[in-house]
This record gives C-alpha cells, structure tokens and sequence, in this order.
C-alpha cells in the first residue's frame, strides 16, 4: 500500500467517524482468564477471514505478552497475526503503521493502561484502529485493554487516598483519577476486574460524579460484547454490574466531600443477558 492510498484510508475514518455510525463491534474483557467463549466470539465477529493486530503495550513485558497471544490465536486456527511493537514514534509514521491496514481484529493485551495512552493516544495508528472499528472491524482488549474503550478513563490511581494496602475505600468526590481513554464508549465507563477485586467505590463515585455516564464493572473471565447497535451481551463465566444515575433527583455531597443519592439504580447482569445502551434497560 504505497502512501497516497494509506492518507485515503485515513481520510475516510475522518469521514465515517464524522458521521458517528460505526459498524464494528467491541468485545471488553474484565481480566482474568480468558475463556475460549470470549475468544472464539472474537474471531467469529472478524469474518471468514480474520487477520489480527495484537498490541501488547499495556504489559510491563510486551514481548512475552505479545508472543503468549500470538500462540492463543494461533491455536484457535488463526494464521494472520501482526504486532505492533513501538512507541508514540512509530504510532505516528505512515510507513510502519501503514502495515496494518488490512487488519480486521485488534486486541490490546492487559497491564497499565497509562502506557497503552501515552503511547497511542492521537496518533495515526490509533485512527486507523478507529476506521477498522467504524468499517465492520471488531476491537477487543482485556483489563488495561478494557479501561481505554471509555472516553474517560479510569486510571488506576487516587487523589486523596494514599493507603495502597486500602484502595478505593470511601465514596466520595475528587478522588478517584481518569484520563482520556480511546472514545469507543463516550457516554460509559467501564471498570474491570470488578467484583474479584471489590471495585464498587471507584465506579459508584464516578457515576454519581458524571450522572451522563454509565459506570460498567466488568468482572474477570466475563466480557460484553458490543454491537453495532448499541446494545450489549454478558458472555464468560461471571457477571457485569450496571450503574445508572441519570434518574437521581437529588446527587449530593456533604462538608466532608461523600457523595449520594437516590434512586440509583443498579443491575447485576448474568451471562446470555442483554443491555441496551441508548435505552438503559436490560432486554432479557
């Protein structure tokens, strides 16, 4: 692909991501182990002829990690894998990003989702990975790979509490950290690891915080699978919890910065269910 059709392919994304009709599909994994559930749906949404980008740069080990994911597709009968190894450098050049172009899956691996912004966040291959998303592409990530589907970003870290032997202790305003995430979701935040790792007070804070914005925990071995119209299915061997506040009348904090309300509504979804995100309302 010679560099004046790869600025065409670009400027298409432009175009399609201008109108805000994505076509593609985003499988969110909540950490763990993965299932061969979850990842034979991956391929099965890449088509009869699934060619997968693996982006390992969340792990503090992106050789390994990526080399381990290599081999999980491989057995699962994939034969067209590429890996982007690099920084925000080779993110930006045409020339090496261009490579990808015919990708139809990409998944990024767990670890920190901080390295996997820093080094992706605008550049040029991060648009390319939007256009495989809006062209019919799935995208798909575990963990840190799942944090930076939301356009706000959980990070990981706090502002007040310094106590790592106790994270996420209290509710309360100002402290739980985000970021810029890649804007998959605009309008959720998705949480991972979510119930193994008891991380309701993060995820509650944040929605009370930002009442236009689902909170979404999605816990290990277990993912949701999002489809073009905009409606999800809980696939894995646990559950998804689901926090709404858009109908709280009364979303408060105090002179000591904890928040509330009521009527917040909550829903702990099971496998083979089905969330409607434009509606807010589970369908089965």
């Amino acid at each position: 692909m010679n560099k004046r059709i790869f600025f065409i392919i670009v400027f298409l994304f432009l175009f399609i991501y201008s109108i805000g009709n994505a076509t593609g599909y985003l499988v969110i994994i909540g950490g763990g182990n993965r299932t061969e559930e979850i990842m034979k749906k991956i391929i099965e949404l890449g088509g009869k002829a699934p060619k997968v980008l693996i982006i390992p740069n969340a792990s503090s080990e992106p050789t390994e990690t990526a080399q381990r994911l290599v081999e999980e597709f491989t057995k699962l009968g994939i034969q067209s894998i590429k890996t982007f190894f690099g920084d925000r450098d080779k993110a930006n050049d045409n020339n090496y990003v261009k490579q990808f172009a015919d990708c139809n899956i990409v998944f990024f691996s767990g670890g920190d989702q901080n390295r996997l912004t820093k080094d992706l966040l605008n550049t040029k291959l991060l648009d390319l990975i939007k256009l495989i998303y809006y062209s019919g592409g799935v995208i798909s990530g575990t963990s840190a790979g799942a944090a930076v589907m939301s356009k706000m970003m959980i990070t990981g870290d706090e502002y007040k509490n310094k106590d790592s032997s106790n994270p996420f202790s209290t509710i309360e305003t100002g402290n739980v950290a985000v970021a810029e995430g890649f804007g998959f979701l605009e309008d959720v935040i998705i949480d991972q690891h979510f119930i193994k790792r008891k991380r309701l007070n993060r995820l509650i804070s944040l929605v009370i915080e930002n009442s236009d914005k689902l909170g979404i925990g999605i816990d290990e071995s277990t993912a949701i699978v999002v489809y073009p119209d905009r409606t999800f299915e809980v696939i894995g061997e646990s559950q998804v919890i689901v926090f709404d506040t858009s109908k709280s009348p009364d979303l408060r904090e105090n002179e000591r910065d904890k928040i509330g309300g009521s009527n917040i509504i909550m829903h702990i979804l099971l496998p083979k269910q089905k969330f409607d995100l434009n509606t807010k309302r589970v369908l089965r």
